[in-house]
């Protein structure tokens, strides 16, 4: 619309930042905005096209949200840690100046967990964010405050990065497509904090979306190996729009069912169904699979960021000063308790659950074990011309610090970021209470364009994105 002059950039940004300025105060997604400079970024992209300039970028004056924890020029770049409350970024992180270069306008970034680990995004600089559809519920972490602005209609696009599902669950809780790519396909410098050495391969970094037909462009604009991250790589990218439903295997999974204690909702496992029936209905071959070792999802996520991270949690805590260890972390609690703490409950809870493995040295060999053992079996499920259909999650946008009881249900997501296979979450219509149903989509590594392809025959069939009747 704006290359062909049916609107214009500058009427675009405006429209989003109303509705922004309408939706934030009760969404506190997104914590600072850059509305004045996108406007004059508006401005000039609107005059290229006046110009006829014939080589506008593909997305060319279009406004978009960034996580905070992506370094964008000018802009808070903490993670939600208090000790970084004075930082800002210098320059763009390579995926936001691809972004850019690619014609995006930044309207500003958006709220996460503390130090991008836990699954609210909540923290003591910039406080709760809430889910596109209820306010009483979570949107997710830790990409989050992108799920509810791209959910509630204030953003077109968002950038997010997941190294447990922190793409897919707030994607999934606010309604909204998201895609975890395959591990080092898209480089993760310019984050703060950056994994590195082998757990860089579990930190991926992608898009959420309104509309299934953007993940592919967008993801398109980001992949590719920067010198930031010396695990990313070329890899090519497949065409999802080439894919033919008729030769494509779909492994209907739900393991997941009862996970660890947690049992999947009746809504999610019928949405599911209606996913399956779509398919299936589109010619492709659909086949009923369970695959062992689902079960301990958590367990062998916790044993895989264990084996392969270089950089504590503790030692993140500490910012510029000591680590945190388990003695002060312990002796923060009380003050978290009471709302005294410059760091949240849940970021005390990882630092002291960081002893964990090596208080129990077996049991985590065993898991690593264990991983590789799933590793052949979805290799061999998927091969190279399949996907896998598996829950999202055991429940729908959970309530506000509910999570604390029900960490483990993270493990449905982060097990494939230990796998380092491609997943696109799907968003499957409202259940009775109004609120976002889906499905996690997995495809073989490498094969982006099989999950994506798969994101938009059910966009197509079941509705995708429904708008927030909170804020219809």
């Amino acid at each position: 619309m704006v290359r062909s002059g049916a609107v214009t950039s500058r009427a675009l940004v405006e429209a989003h930042v109303a509705h922004i300025e309408r939706v934030n105060p009760s969404l506190r997604a997104m914590v600072r905005d850059r509305f004045d400079a996108a406007r004059a970024e508006a401005d000039a992209a609107d005059a290229a096209v006046a110009a006829g300039d014939r080589e506008l970028p593909p997305f060319h004056g279009v406004p978009c949200t960034i996580k905070e924890s992506f370094a964008v020029e000018g802009m808070p770049w903490s993670a939600g840690l208090v000790s970084r409350r004075d930082v800002r970024a210098s320059e763009d992180a390579v995926t936001v100046k691809r972004l850019r270069a690619a014609g995006a306008i930044v309207l500003g970034v958006t709220n996460t967990s503390e130090l991008c680990m836990w699954m609210e995004s909540v923290n003591k600089l910039y406080g709760r964010t809430t889910s596109a559809y209820d306010t009483g519920r979570t949107s997710g972490g830790s990409s989050g405050g992108e799920g509810a602005m791209v959910g509630s209609g204030a953003s077109p696009f968002g950038l997010g990065s997941d190294i447990g599902g922190s793409i897919r669950m707030p994607a999934f809780f606010n309604g909204v497509f998201g895609h975890k790519p395959s591990g080092g396909l898209v480089p993760a410098s310019g984050q703060f904090p950056q994994a590195f050495g082998a757990a860089a391969l579990m930190l991926s970094t992608g898009p959420l979306t309104r509309s299934a037909r953007d993940l592919m462009p967008l993801l398109r604009l980001v992949a590719g190996p920067d010198v930031g991250d010396p695990l990313c790589r070329r890899m090519h990218l497949g065409d999802p729009s080439e894919v033919d439903l008729r030769g494509l295997t779909v492994h209907d999974v739900r393991d997941a069912a009862s996970i660890q204690g947690s049992r999947v909702e009746t809504e999610l496992l019928d949405a599911q169904e209606a996913a399956v029936r779509a398919l299936s209905a589109r010619g492709a071959r659909v086949r009923t699979t369970s695959v062992p070792g689902l079960a301990d999802a958590f367990e062998l996520w916790s044993a895989g960021m264990h084996q392969r991270n270089e950089d504590s949690f503790g030692e993140l805590m500490g910012g510029d000063g000591p680590p945190m260890g388990t003695w002060a972390a312990l002796k923060e609690v009380p003050a978290a308790v009471l709302g005294r703490s410059d760091f949240t409950l849940p970021a005390l809870g990882l630092v002291l659950a960081e002893v964990l493995p090596a208080l129990m040295p077996g049991r985590t060999q065993k898991m690593l074990a264990r991983v590789e053992a799933l590793r052949g079996r979805l290799d061999a499920l998927l091969g190279a011309d399949a996907v896998m259909l598996y829950p999202s999650h055991t429940r729908v946008a959970p309530k506000h610090h509910s999570a604390l009881l029900t960490f483990m249900d993270s493990g449905l997501t982060g097990v494939f970021n230990l796998l380092e296979v491609p997943v696109t979450q799907v968003p499957l219509g409202l259940d009775a209470r109004g609120l976002p149903t889906g499905v996690q989509v997995v495809g073989p590594r490498g094969q982006d364009h099989l999950p994506i392809a798969v994101a938009l025959a059910l966009d197509e069939a079941l509705g995708g994105w429904v708008p927030p009747p909170l804020w219809a």
